[in-house]
């Protein structure tokens, strides 16, 4: 097994101090760094207390040597694309952002920003904290095993209201949905 600690780290633009401060009991930056190279054993209580610091699971600060995986080989910047010096692990969405779990919105058809054949990646939250996602799009679950998708333009008690992307389409009210999904990522094919 090859562990992604350093890759994590660097794509959340953290230090071995910075990481080592954010475990809890705090570690040192050297431990950090040992156990990233693996000149440390890296045991489930590690994997535990790190992947708590950094936001992901544990399960996403190791991959199996023989598993394909995606990489991130160039940065585009004002002067065009780039090479890294050396390619890293290419972080999945479900590894960035905390524990809850991410769903998928398959767009079938065209509606507002989004074109057929997109994918919303929306990141679950509990309704009491709906006030961070005004003005981002949601999915709502509703009575009857529906769904509201559109942009959250209100929130009073238990009520929350949803502008769907179509054009001349009015804003539903859902009261006391289970949850609410914030979108995070588009995957668009080209």
């Amino acid at each position: 097994m090859i562990n992604r600690i350093r890759d994590i780290r660097k794509e959340k633009g953290m230090t071995l101090a910075d990481l080592a401060a954010a475990c809890d009991p705090p570690t040192t930056a050297q431990t950090i760094g040992r156990l990233e190279t693996g000149m440390r054993n890296l045991s489930i209580k590690w994997m535990d207390r790190i992947g708590k610091a950094l936001g992901v699971s544990p399960e996403a600060l190791v991959r199996a040597e023989e598993s394909a995986h995606a990489q991130v080989v160039a940065t585009l910047a004002a002067n065009g694309a780039e090479p890294l010096a050396r390619p890293r692990d290419a972080i999945p969405p479900t590894a960035i952002g905390g524990e809850e779990p991410l769903v998928v919105l398959a767009v079938e058809a065209a509606t507002g920003p989004y074109l057929a054949g997109d994918q919303v990646w929306l990141r679950r939250i509990d309704p009491a904290e709906s006030a961070r996602a005004i003005n981002r799009d949601v999915l709502v679950p509703r009575k009857g095993g529906r769904f509201a998708f559109g942009r959250l333009i209100d929130r009073k008690g238990t009520l929350v209201g949803i502008l769907p992307h179509g054009a001349g389409e009015k804003q539903q009210v859902v009261d006391s949905p289970e949850w609410l999904a914030v979108a995070e990522m588009l995957v668009r094919r080209l």
